[in-house]
């Protein structure tokens, strides 16, 4: 009996706290899908010419049009409030999709974000206005690009490529709608943002151990 305690004490009633304040003010069980099978990125290069795949990733994403001096201050809020929270999470990543002509402001960025930040999982890819138009209406989102192709939102990406955010009645049977979070606003970031990237990880942290677990049974 005392071994069943210590074992309880051990195992079962951290993982309960860690989904209670993982789940946060969020109201759905699990974060549902408002775009399934968003497609990858055409092969874009970021700054250091390498490609992004978005799938068996957790992505974020954001897209920051040609001012690049008028949403530094948003990629600076998400990379303080939510990736340097979240980014030693193995398959978390950010990615920003910028116009081509904007690598040297993006560049300059990029050094005074890197004097508080590890920004290896911080990525910017390039791409003509075309591109970046067509892709963006491939989502199916009610929000569109403002006229410089960018948007004060940003988007969670599932490793399976399904776009998540809230979508029909939550648990208090409330209908709710939101596939972006607006980094113009630290409330936005730090309370709904924050608190919907906690429940995706928790989900993928659970089904990451019933696997394990399951392997550990069959062998």
């Amino acid at each position: 009996m005392k071994k069943a305690f210590i074992i309880v004490a051990l195992f079962i009633i951290p993982i309960v706290a860690y989904l209670f304040f993982a789940l946060g003010e969020n109201n759905f069980a699990k974060l549902p899908v408002v775009t399934e099978n968003v497609p990858e990125l055409p092969y874009l290069k970021t700054q250091n010419d390498s490609t992004i795949f978005l799938k068996n990733k957790i992505t974020i994403l954001g897209f920051t049009g040609d001012n690049i001096s008028e949403i530094k201050g948003n990629i600076t809020n998400l990379c303080h409030k939510i990736y340097s929270k979240n980014m030693e999470f193995v398959d978390f990543q950010v990615v920003y999709v910028a116009p081509k002509g904007t690598e040297d402001e993006i560049n300059s960025l990029i050094n005074v974000l890197s004097r508080d930040a590890d920004l290896s999982k911080y990525y910017f890819v390039f791409a003509e206005p075309e591109q970046i138009s067509n892709y963006y209406n491939k989502l199916n989102l009610v929000g569109g690009l403002n006229d410089n192709l960018g948007t004060t939102n940003v988007f969670i990406i599932d490793k399976k490529l399904n776009l998540r955010g809230r979508k029909g009645l939550n648990k208090k049977g409330v209908e709710e709608y939101r596939e972006g979070y607006n980094t113009t606003s630290a409330a936005d970031l730090h309370n709904e943002m924050s608190d919907d990237v906690k429940v995706i990880l928790a989900e993928y942290r659970m089904a990451l151990k019933k696997n394990n677990n399951i392997e550990n049974v069959t062998n």
